[in-house]
């Protein structure tokens, strides 16, 4: 037995402990921390369990529950909604679903999580019949990444395209056209203009988050894993963007690294609020993070692409996401793939997932619909250019690749890779990158 094989035995003892003293039920593993019913009062509705990690996740699907059940009376559902804290919630739905008994009919699965419930033969309904038809409506690549041999298993919730973030207040100042801005060589110039003229930063580098480089990783065509899920960490197109992110602060020195080390960390909120940074690469989700944490940056913001590695080259990636799915233990196949594509895929669906969540539909197809002109703080913090931007860079956002031991690459960065190129400058880019894949490559053979 493998060290990975014998962990997950002894999780899975663990976690039969738990159900049995929870008392756990065909519809139940444990108690949620939050429980909340649609459709209660509909004699003959038939019940739908849902399991999700994010309470604000609940809200989607109520109201399509709500709205399912006014347009088809002849097919009521009754919506059993449970919140679970993340861990727990994934770690009971891959315990239930292999062992045939306890999984609920609907449940999100995060993106990182997505390749355990891929390995050997799913335990999951392919979609296959709904997302076909209106697949050229979407971004693609956001159905690749929880897709297996063909088959679409999760209905993503959003792109998570991911832009830059100008602070034009400091652009301007700098005597900066943001729109000039139209490469990454582009934007280190900005950039040295932005020091010179203001003696602010033009961007912060992050030591405890890797997405920030993996956006611009995925920008290059390359990525952590190949197609096959073969570890490729020390690809030439890895190293040069470790390497660029090093020469912003050390040789065209028009950044430093981040206070607290990650773009969510209050010491980079405090910072980047008080204006001293003038640009900021994260996805579109980011927007809430400005809205909750950095208010005095009100009108002050502003979104454009990413800049190209080179003339024509992509301006975005897609980064983070959760994959809603149709357990095969539903009881009833049919309403609860009917139920998830009327909650995720239609246009109805696609526009709340703006209104209700404030997420980038990975539905394109509607992203210049009315209800996206509406007046909302979005639009009062950043301007009315949000989906324009979006629109503009729908067809350059490349697949990624998440497996099982994508967690063992964020923490070499988290821990290694980083601290030995950014913080303490002890190794090249090449150096950290290949020590780390024969790391990885070591774990993943054992």
């Amino acid at each position: 037995m493998t060290k990975n094989s014998l962990l997950f035995t002894v999780i899975g003892v663990v976690m039969t402990l738990v159900l049995v003293a929870c008392g756990g039920s065909s519809s139940s593993s444990g108690d949620a921390d939050e429980t909340s019913i649609v459709g209660n009062d509909i004699e003959g509705a038939t019940e739908l369990t849902f399991w999700t990690f994010a309470s604000q996740h609940v809200d989607l699907f109520e109201e399509a529950a709500i709205e399912w059940n006014e347009e088809f009376p002849d097919r009521p559902l009754k919506l059993v909604a449970e919140t679970y804290p993340f861990d727990q919630m994934h770690n009971n739905l891959l315990l239930a679903l292999q062992s045939g008994s306890g999984a609920p009919d609907i449940a999100d699965v995060e993106i990182s999580r997505f390749p355990n419930y891929l390995q050997g033969v799913p335990q999951l309904l392919p979609m296959n019949d709904h997302v076909e038809p209106i697949l050229d409506k979407f971004i693609e690549a956001r159905f690749d990444i929880y897709a297996k041999d063909g088959q679409y298993y999760g209905m993503p919730t959003h792109v998570g395209a991911s832009v830059m973030y100008y602070n034009k207040e400091i652009m301007d100042e700098a005597g900066v056209d943001i729109e000039s801005i139209q490469t990454w060589d582009d934007y280190v110039e900005a950039g040295k203009q932005v020091v010179e003229n203001t003696g602010k930063v033009m961007t912060t580098v992050h030591t405890d988050d890797y997405l920030p480089m993996y956006q611009m990783v995925s920008q290059r065509g390359s990525d952590w894993f190949d197609e096959n899920g073969n570890l490729t960490l020390d690809a030439p197109e890895n190293i040069e963007v470790l390497q660029f992110l090093h020469d912003l602060i050390y040789v065209h020195e028009i950044a430093e690294l981040t206070p607290g080390g990650e773009p969510h960390a209050e010491e980079f909120y405090a910072h980047m609020n008080e204006g001293n940074v003038a640009s900021l690469a994260m996805p579109i989700w980011y927007m809430g993070r400005f809205l909750d944490n950095m208010p005095d940056l009100k009108g002050k913001m502003v979104i454009n692409p990413l800049p190209a590695w080179e003339e024509g080259g992509f301006r975005s990636a897609g980064m983070g996401g959760t994959g809603t799915v149709v357990t095969n233990q539903t009881d009833d196949e049919e309403l609860a793939k009917d139920f998830l594509a009327y909650a995720k895929l239609s246009e109805k669906a696609n526009e709340k997932l703006w209104t209700v969540l404030g997420f980038d539909p990975p539905r394109w197809d509607v992203w210049d619909n009315d209800v996206f002109k509406e007046d909302n703080s979005f639009y009062q913090f950043f301007g009315d250019n949000i989906f324009d931007v979006l629109l503009d860079v729908r067809d350059e956002i490349n697949s990624v690749n998440i497996t099982p031991s994508t967690p063992s690459v964020a923490s070499e960065f988290g821990t290694n890779i980083f601290n030995d190129v950014l913080r303490q400058q002890t190794k090249t880019a090449e150096e950290a990158l290949r020590n780390a894949q024969e790391t990885i490559e070591a774990n993943m053979q054992e």
